[in-house]
């Protein structure tokens, strides 16, 4: 069970394929504009309601980029979700009633291991970002350097609990119709925690190790790629293109939506040129586009299949596209936008793929050209992203959550 953008979902199909092949029965349950991502993979799917892209398009998401601060953001994307969750109780407790266990995302957690009590069901929780307070690094969602160890695990706990409180009313209302007694999201949460709730992240240790101060239950698995499909083709048009030239740049913002789209894409193939490079423009859900013979605009296409084809890649550092880099073994300039996304630009740039991170407010041609000459023309950019792209492809994200699966198997139908 997920809910979010394409980036919040892609990666279940890669983890929910990887579990059909183990032997397992598995269903996606996600907005219902997601359900042509598991088409061939096997993996069933469950529809949930709100459209993400509508809603981060409409008045009320334009106030997420409005804000100048990380904890801003946050504040308002609590307020815009508050009023959306109660929407997706019926059809998740549909899906789980012909479920035996429940694994649950990051967006999801509070709502979903509600259902899984009232059902008694097991669960697990499969989070895409370091969501567990901890003093090595302040809470990603924050997109905030670190604040010391004390602040950075203080907030931690502070961000998680405002992520609980986002579902109280909902939570509450829900426990009440499954007959549970009534709790408040301070203690729910403290009671995951004393179970030790098992918790897979879907990242590779080699990009963010596991905190030392982690409590147990709290496993860092590797990533779950999304699933292509095995006929996954680029269109034949793009493939000319490609083949035409040397490598180009790939830029895209993935979900992110901007402001002002034509001023935005006017600067990228500025940078582009006066860099001496082609370009790869992702419309994505901010409209950017291109025009040019050095230039291809592309909508939704397979990152595993584009990205090993690039010169470098300009992204806004979501989890799933930061992976797809890394993937790949291609140096990258992010563009970090909200939330969690300063994090993964900082690793980025920590991990010696990246000359820097840049920010979207104020980005200009001037600004974004040295760093693409930068990432494109020294070596150590791409020896060090081939390097870990190579240890990348030794991990296998998926064999935990499976082993994890066969263990509660053996535990019995109750175990959590």
């Amino acid at each position: 069970m997920t809910a979010g953008s394409r980036g919040d979902v892609a990666p279940f199909t890669g983890l929910g394929h990887g579990l059909v092949r183990a032997g397992h029965e598995v269903t996606l349950v996600t907005h219902g504009c997601f359900a042509d991502l598991v088409s061939g993979s096997g993996v069933g799917f469950h529809s949930l309601p709100v459209d993400p892209r509508a809603e981060l398009e409409s008045v009320r998401g334009q106030r997420l980029h409005r804000s100048a601060t990380g904890v801003g953001k946050v504040i308002r994307l609590v307020e815009m979700t508050r009023s959306l969750v109660g929407r997706l109780t019926d059809d998740m407790i549909t899906a789980a009633r012909s479920s035996d266990v429940l694994l649950l995302s990051g967006s999801l957690g509070p709502l979903g291991y509600a259902v899984a009590e009232g059902l008694a069901l097991p669960s697990m929780g499969v989070h895409l970002q370091p969501l567990s307070p901890t003093r090595e690094f302040a809470p990603p969602v924050t997109g905030a350097r670190s604040w010391g160890p004390t602040v950075n695990r203080v907030a931690g706990y502070g961000v998680n609990l405002a992520g609980e409180r986002v579902f109280a009313q909902t939570v509450r209302t829900l426990r009440k119709r499954l007959d549970l007694p009534p709790i408040g999201p301070f203690a729910a949460h403290r009671a995951r925690e004393r179970q030790a709730w098992p918790v897979h992240h879907g990242f590779s240790p080699l990009v963010v190790r596991r905190p030392r101060d982690w409590r147990r239950g709290l496993d860092v698995s590797g990533y779950w790629w999304p699933y292509d499909g095995e006929d996954a083709r680029l269109p034949s048009a793009l493939r000319d293109f490609l083949d035409a030239g040397p490598a180009p740049v790939f830029v895209g913002l993935g979900s992110a939506t901007v402001p002002d789209p034509g001023r935005l894409s006017t600067e990228v193939v500025r940078a582009l040129r006066a860099a001496g490079l082609r370009g790869v423009i992702q419309r994505g859900w901010g409209e950017l586009r291109a025009t040019g013979d050095d230039m291809f605009t592309v909508g939704e296409v397979p990152h595993s299949l584009l990205f090993p084809r690039m010169a470098a890649v300009v992204h806004h550092a979501g989890a799933g596209t930061t992976a797809a880099g890394l993937r790949a073994g291609v140096p990258a300039v992010p563009v970090p936008i909200q939330f969690d996304e300063g994090f993964w630009a900082a690793r980025l740039v920590a991990l010696g793929v990246s000359p820097g991170a840049l920010s979207l407010r104020g980005l200009r041609a001037e600004r974004l050209a040295p760093a693409l000459v930068r990432a494109t023309t020294e070596p150590s950019y791409r020896r060090r992203a081939q390097d870990l792209a190579e240890r990348l492809r030794t991990e296998d994200g998926v064999a935990p959550v499976a082993d994890a699966l066969a263990r509660l198997e053996r535990l019995g139908p109750h175990a959590s």
